[in-house]
């Protein structure tokens, strides 16, 4: 790597570190730092990164601590030897949903920064509230109901900006905070999301929030390209939303160009170049789509604690159950998301009963009762569906939540049917389901059919290769990714007209997706797209391994068929509970 080389630096503020990197023209990482809440600072009285007030529901966490991590980061990048003059660019993410709240007083102080001084020192009395609310927070379940209520419905709140009302959601979260501190309300002068309020500190002023980050408050109207005034009057609490539009400030609907040039604070105190570019900012999840080069009709399964899809789309369908937002680069695409509570922990418990009451099927003296081993082999070894025969058996399919679930809304439980395809008859005491055994493969397929129900809408055909509407690829993300029984059941099931893929780039992926989006901001040619730059110096190889094979003609069907009775299963069960629509 040349000493004049330049670089291009990409942040992740996330609920528990801020973590920065630095990658080169051509991809590569040469530097890395991170923060880490709990373990680097003192004094906050946080745990896992945040506060949290289970009387009242709140989570939050205070907007000093943030200041200080990155102060930090930027020391342990210049430890590490980064000559910071080289940084030609400068783009981040930040947890979705969080709101800081600023004074006059602090947007003055941010615009005259004295070099000699820290940031915390001198942005002390900055907020008109000290603390952003974490997208873990349910305080706000009254104003979540107005804001269905407002437009006739949750589908129609849906419709105009992309989601049904949420806890976490800016919106909501506003309306409460100016019901419950009035004064702080009455002293806020600007109001930013966590991506624009760590964009304003690398400008040296309040930046505007990103055209993408901003369809995770409610209030934007995503067709129309603009605040939607009835929603703006509601969370401002008063008919008048012009002053709070003028707190939320204008938004950055060019993805393509700079906010402008670094900060003269950051010159000075640091060695930046004044003439380093401050790419938009943009929220964790659509960072993580730009950690390679998605392209449309692409899947994104994340496989961790929780389950997260992600999908770059040309079409716009919005429903209660999913989120629709604004691409961060590319006009005219969506980035589709959705959101599980019980992920990795629902396979975890099902795998830990299997170690318990199997014989050891790994043939080791100690067993190891958190081993994948036996899960995988019960799930390789069971017939998809749980139907060894096709002519007799009805297909078995279940609902496993440890904890509520929010796709679909019920309560935690657990749910075994059988299913008929040829009369579409449902039966709750499925014939012969024996558990932990059967539970393993239906838990696996559950999961997978929920994202192809709710996906199948934006999928397209591909013609060349004449296969039906499905993924070009899934890639699969987090811990679940290194299980070859899920791999295979995941191709099985969505299919992926070029197979399912393993993407491995650590836990870097929206800090990652931010410095790409940086180099691309400095570096594109005329009217070159993201996905054409980034993808033209993106190199597969390192960060991608085909682990799975797709689309399998008759099994994708199959399990197409599958989907009407899991859809079927769903509605039955909302029905029981007391949760049907």
């Amino acid at each position: 790597m040349s000493n004049s080389e330049p670089l291009y630096l990409g942040f992740d503020l996330s609920t528990q570190q801020l973590k920065g990197l630095a990658v080169t023209s051509d991809l590569k990482v040469v530097y890395e730092a991170k923060f880490d809440f709990d373990a680097d600072s003192e004094g906050f009285g946080i745990h896992k990164g945040v506060i949290t007030n289970l009387e009242a529901h709140e989570v939050y966490a205070p907007v000093a601590l943030w200041l200080q991590a990155l102060e930090t980061v930027l020391e342990r990048l210049k430890d590490n030897g980064i000559d910071f003059g080289r940084v030609r660019g400068i783009s981040g993410a930040g947890q979705q949903h969080g709101s800081v709240y600023w004074t006059e007083a602090g947007e003055h102080a941010l615009q005259g920064l004295d070099s000699s001084k820290n940031l915390t020192a001198q942005l002390d009395h900055a907020f008109s509230h000290p603390f952003s609310p974490n997208w873990q927070d349910a305080s706000t379940q009254a104003e979540c109901d107005a804001f269905d209520a407002e437009l006739g419905g949750q589908q129609q709140l849906a419709d105009v900006t992309g989601s049904k009302a949420h806890h976490r959601f800016t919106g909501p979260q506003i309306l409460r905070f100016q019901r419950k501190y009035p004064e702080a309300f009455k002293r806020t002068f600007r109001i930013s999301l966590v991506s624009s309020f760590l964009a304003s500190i690398f400008l040296g002023r309040i930046a505007p929030m990103d055209i993408s980050d901003v369809c995770g408050m409610n209030l934007w109207d995503i067709k129309a390209g603009t605040y939607h005034e009835r929603l703006m009057a509601l969370a401002s609490g008063s008919s008048n939303s012009s002053t709070l539009k003028q707190m939320l400030g204008s938004v950055h609907h060019d993805s393509a160009t700079a906010l402008g040039n670094i900060s003269p604070y950051l010159v000075r105190r640091y060695g930046f170049d004044s003439f380093c570019q401050i790419a938009p900012f943009t929220g964790d999840n659509p960072a993580t789509i730009l950690a390679l080069p998605l392209r449309p009709n692409d899947a994104i399964v994340s496989l961790g604690t929780s389950t997260t899809f992600l999908m770059s789309t040309q079409h716009y369908a919005p429903d209660p159950s999913t989120h629709f937002f604004n691409h961060p680069t590319t006009p005219g695409l969506y980035m589709f998301m959705l959101c599980y509570k019980n992920g990795g922990l629902a396979r975890e418990q099902i795998r830990d009963h299997i170690n318990t009451i199997l014989p050891s099927m790994d043939h080791t003296h100690t067993r190891n009762l958190t081993s994948w081993n036996a899960f995988d082999q019960t799930v390789l070894s069971s017939p998809a569906l749980g139907q060894a025969s096709l002519e007799s058996d009805l297909m078995r399919m279940g609902l496993f939540f440890p904890r509520p679930e929010i796709v679909p809304n019920l309560p935690a439980g657990e749910w075994r049917y059988s299913y008929s395809p040829s009369t579409r008859a449902l039966n709750d005491h499925p014939e012969g389901w024996k558990r932990p055994h059967d539970d393993a493969r239906a838990i696996v397929e559950s999961q997978l059919l929920s994202l192809r129900l709710r996906s199948r809408a934006l999928v397209t055909a591909d013609t060349a290769s004449g296969t039906p509407p499905q993924p070009r690829r899934v890639y699969l993300v987090g811990g679940g990714s290194q299980n070859s029984a899920i791999t295979k059941v995941a191709g099985e099931v969505l299919g992926g007209v070029e197979g399912v893929w393993k993407l491995d780039v650590g836990q870097n992926a929206c800090a990652l997706g931010a410095a790409y989006k940086a180099v691309w901001t400095v570096e594109r040619g005329q009217g070159e797209s993201f996905e054409d730059l980034i993808g033209g110096r993106w190199k597969e190889g390192e960060f991608t391994e085909k682990v799975a094979e797709g689309y399998q003609s008759g099994v994708w069907e199959r399990y197409g068929a599958a989907v009407e009775g899991f859809e079927r299963m769903e509605e039955e069960v909302l029905r029981l509970e007391g949760r049907a629509s």
